[in-house]
């Protein structure tokens, strides 16, 4: 590369920034200087192609590059001089008026030869003769990152940001973006368009994961010829950033829709304008990282729309559209184009590899460029290492954890902490797979010592900021909502970059073990290094079957362990001998995805988790409990998720009041062989909440239901059998939440309802009752009734005698989706 290639980007760079600063505040200079904006914008990603190639162009190449620094070293000095003119002048300011337009015009020559052109071909032949590399170009991109970063570029964007989108696209040469994105491209236009032309929609919003074609988006909506007739060719796109220049930027839209420039200060523009506007206009705000930069940057002017581009949901969600990544047949095609140089995968080269590669990137337009790009003229060697390493959730190489991993990692520099920690515990659960929500927020409840509230906020926001996908279900975040049957689920590429992050180090020193994939045993590297002591606080581990000598070569000791997750994928699991060095356990998830209940073996190594607060079984036989079982003192909180229960709570003498003397949350779910509730668990005096859901053999409670004093919540939905509630029920002092939603057997609810002085909300939804309730006018804490429309008269005269109560009709919310793995 010679000197002139880095001048010229630079000198470009330089002179962008003071055209922008031109054009907010020097309104006789804003024509041409926008049309300055305009040629230097287009020609700058061939300039910093050249610029970065790596490639020594011949002498002649050299002096036209020169002759382009030279005009455009002219330009910069110009502009101060601009800058600095005093507006009484008038006569300097034509004079400097004419020079600025006579720079537009040699520029504007200048491209017409079409020289950068010649000399891009040049830099392709040059690169193809000598075989310079990706990483090469990677190298000088990161370098030139680490020493620009920090400079600016007009209105408010970095000279990263700038880099950032020629890198995504380098060494990849297609057609338009529709030719990219496929059917998806005009599927998001027709969305947004049809918000955007909606007179009531002054803020709109374009949102998703770093990487899935957002800007793509709002690019080709500012081209759009329905969108510039609307807006009457009235559009202005602007780049945001991380490290926005905000008061350029408000300048720079106010002289826009207002018409008045060179006001300093901006108005207040959240205050009605009153001036008038004549015609529609549109001001697309691309990159916009926080609430704070879209509220120092929107206004209240009628007829102007914007349009805010963010990896965050920084709109009302109406006015939002979510861009989704691309179909199978899309993703494919844009990977071979990136790979091959054409839609198609080539002749003699292996389909199935090509297409788990492809697969990987589970359709997100990035990862598909920048990996086709990095396997590009590779052989199909390589390609097996890559996709080896793809599937173990690690980079495919160099490039692609400078371009892809890293810009992703963007995402995660407006965190705080803790939420950055949370994202990162994702990275514990198995690719592909839907995450319940309610063991991700026990986790950062043990883990992160959040309230449950704050843990249920930071869940919301990391869904806010495209990082988590969160189940939609109208129950969550209520009052009494349940988490167990609501789920959140992870792009893969998310999910290899908390892996990435995680995994740095060695694996002894890692705050997280995690296995990135199912394997039919531990990593070797686990028990190569089984001779020191591991510092990991989370340990989740993914195989199929394991029995003792699965186990053997892994004497591990984890003193800091707090959280294991098992996932496995059998009938029947030996659980890990290490667990009994983990005496400060406190979260113990075991997961299997086969598909019948599996047994477990060896459940005495819990006489060592003393400190176990939760515990979560899915899809297992529950080991019978007897007087010899070692109590579990501290442990509050056990879910039994679509398990065989048998008779483990029924074992004659057993007390399992002094097995579990602290569990306060108990929740039985899914488990199709439980007829009727174990009397024994009504001797869990210390229960606050108790779930006995989608049991569908489940025909009867106990009558000594009453002596569950502490008891606030009742949950019994989807128990079809269920056809009456014992009259105990009544004698709950404390019970403040009722839930007996599609228990479409049960016909009436006890006479003594009124009773329950503390009750404040019942959800009986699909409960077709017909008998009104006399004593429940006395239920006088009652704020809040879901019921059918059909049997909401049975609740008029409570209506009337409890002041503030609230009867909902409500939609129907359940659904067995979730089972669909």
């Amino acid at each position: 590369m010679a000197i002139t290639d880095f001048f010229a980007g630079e000198i470009a760079t330089e002179l962008l920034k003071q055209l922008f600063m031109i054009s907010a505040k020097a309104w006789k200079y804003k024509s041409v200087a926008e049309r300055l904006i305009d040629l230097i914008e287009n020609m700058q990603p061939t300039i910093k192609e050249i610029q970065y190639s790596g490639v020594e162009l011949p002498p002649h190449r050299q002096a036209q590059i020169g002759m382009l620094s030279n005009t455009l070293e002219k330009g910069k000095k110009l502009t101060e001089k601009v800058l600095s003119a005093r507006r009484w002048n008038v006569y300097r300011q034509l004079t400097l008026a004419r020079k600025m337009e006579k720079l537009e015009k040699d520029i504007s020559n200048f491209l017409k030869n079409q020289i950068l052109t010649h000399i891009l071909a040049d830099v392709h032949l040059l690169r193809a003769n000598s075989d310079v590399r990706f990483d090469r170009v990677d190298r000088s991109l990161e370098m030139m990152t680490e020493h620009l970063g920090s400079m600016k570029i007009g209105g408010g964007g970095m000279i990263r940001e700038a880099m950032k989108i020629a890198e995504a696209t380098m060494e990849i040469e297609m057609g338009n973006d529709e030719e990219k994105f496929g059917v998806g491209l005009e599927i998001g236009k027709r969305k947004v368009k049809k918000m955007m032309f909606s007179a009531e929609r002054g803020l709109i919003g374009i949102s998703g994961m770093g990487g899935v074609g957002k800007t793509t988006l709002a690019r080709e909506l500012e081209r759009d010829v329905e969108v510039q007739c609307h807006f009457e060719n009235k559009v202005l796109f602007l780049t945001v950033s991380q490290s926005p220049m905000l008061e350029e930027l408000r300048a720079h839209i106010w002289a826009f829709v207002s018409g008045y420039e060179g006001v300093n200060p901006v108005p207040n523009w959240n205050l009605q304008y009153e001036g008038g506007v004549k015609t529609q206009k549109l001001v697309i705000l691309d990159d916009v990282w926080t609430r704070e930069a879209l509220d120092a940057l929107t206004f209240n002017i009628p007829g102007c729309t914007t349009l805010v581009v963010s990896r965050s949901k920084l709109t009302e969600p109406k006015a939002t559209y979510d861009v989704e990544v691309l179909r199978e047949d899309e993703a494919l095609s844009l990977f071979c184009l990136c790979a091959f140089g054409q839609k198609t995968i080539p002749s003699g080269f292996d389909k199935k590899m090509v297409e788990q590669v492809s697969g990987e990137c589970k359709g997100l337009p990035l990862a598909l460029k920048v990996t086709g790009a990095s396997l590009k003229d590779r052989p199909e060697m390589y390609w097996k290492g890559a996709l080896q390493r793809l599937q173990k959730g690690e980079p495919a190489d160099e490039t692609h954890e400078t371009r892809l991993l890293h810009q992703m990692e963007a995402s995660l520099e407006n965190l705080d902490s803790t939420t950055r920690e949370c994202f990162l515990d994702l990275g514990a659960f198995p690719e592909d797979r839907k995450i319940p929500v309610d063991v991700l927020i026990n986790m950062w409840i043990e883990i992160h010592d959040l309230e449950e509230a704050i843990a249920f906020a930071t869940l919301v926001d990391l869904s806010h900021k495209n990082l988590l996908t969160l189940g939609k279900d109208p129950r969550l975040g209520s009052s009494y909502a349940s988490y167990y049957d609501v789920f959140v689920t992870q792009h893969d590429v998310l999910r290899d970059l908390a892996l990435h992050l995680s995994n740095k180090g060695k694996v002894n020193i890692r705050e997280r073990l995690l296995m990135p994939k199912r394997e039919s045993s531990l990593p070797k590297e686990w028990g190569r290094n089984s001779d020191e002591p591991y510092r990991a606080q989370i340990v989740s581990i993914h195989t199929g079957d394991m029995d003792e000598m699965g186990w053997s070569d892994f004497d591990m000791d984890f003193p800091k362990a707090e959280i294991l997750i098992l996932n496995f994928s059998s009938d029947k699991y030996v659980l890990p001998p290490f667990i009994t060095k983990m005496s400060k356990l406190r979260v113990l998830v075991i997961i299997n995805n086969g598909m019948s209940p599996a047994l477990l073996h060896d459940f005495s190594i819990f006489a060592n988790l003393s400190y176990l607060r939760t515990l979560w079984l899915e899809r297992v036989h529950v080991p019978e409990l007897y007087n010899t079982t070692v109590p579990l003192k501290k442990l509050h909180k056990m879910s039994l998720i679509l398990c065989k229960i048998n008779n483990s709570f029924d074992q004659t003498g057993v007390d399992i009041s002094n097995l579990f003397p602290k569990l306060a949350d108990l929740t039985i779910d899914h488990c199709d062989d439980l007829v009727s509730l174990p009397s024994s668990i009504c001797g869990m005096t210390s229960l606050n909440s108790l779930s006995i859901t989608n049991c569908p053999r489940l025909s009867e409670l106990p009558k000594n239901l009453s002596n569950l004093q502490a008891l606030e919540i009742l949950r019994l939905y989807a128990c079809l059998e269920l056809k009456a509630l014992p009259v105990e029920i009544c004698e709950l002092p404390q019970l403040k939440y009722l839930d007996i939603s599609q228990c479409v057997n049960l016909s009436c609810l006890p006479e003594e309802i009124g009773k329950l002085k503390t009750l404040e909300k019942i959800d009986m939804r699909e409960c077709f009752f017909s008998d009104r309730l006399s004593s429940a006018v006395s239920l006088e804490s009652l704020r809040h009734v879901i019921c059918d429309k059909d049997v909401a008269f049975i609740w008029e005269e409570v209506e009337k005698a409890v002041p503030g109560l609230k009867i909902e009709a409500a939609e129907k919310c359940f659904s067995l989706d979730w089972l669909d793995e």
